[in-house]
């Protein structure tokens, strides 16, 4: 029984660790140099009433090499504070917007 237990601590740091938070959302803003704002919508249930609501939530992302336009969906991943308002940084962009939806927005 104390090989386990022995065995748990003698993990590195690394493994016990979870992954990092990552969530996927839609691009809103690029206005800013190597920033994007990224729209991450979600459900939930109201505890009283039952009812499926929808919430969003803005969230400021590092795009170092300005790749994102209005529109794309985008997957985001947590780090370390960059400024005031950036914990985010661009991991990948999941699908680019339409022609017509980027040029709308410029």
């Amino acid at each position: 029984m104390t090989d386990k237990k022995t065995a748990a601590a003698a993990k590195p740091a690394a493994e016990t660790a979870s992954a990092p938070h990552t969530v996927t959302g839609r691009v809103v803003s690029n206005k800013m140099k190597k920033t994007i704002v990224v729209s991450v919508d979600r459900q939930y249930i109201h505890p009283m009433y039952g009812k499926r609501l929808k919430r969003s939530t803005k969230l400021h992302a590092h795009d170092e090499k300005n790749e994102c336009t209005v529109g794309d969906l985008v997957t985001i991943q947590e780090c370390r504070p960059l400024s005031a308002t950036k914990h985010w940084k661009l991991v990948k962009v999941v699908q680019k917007a339409p022609a017509a939806v980027a040029e709308a927005a410029v």
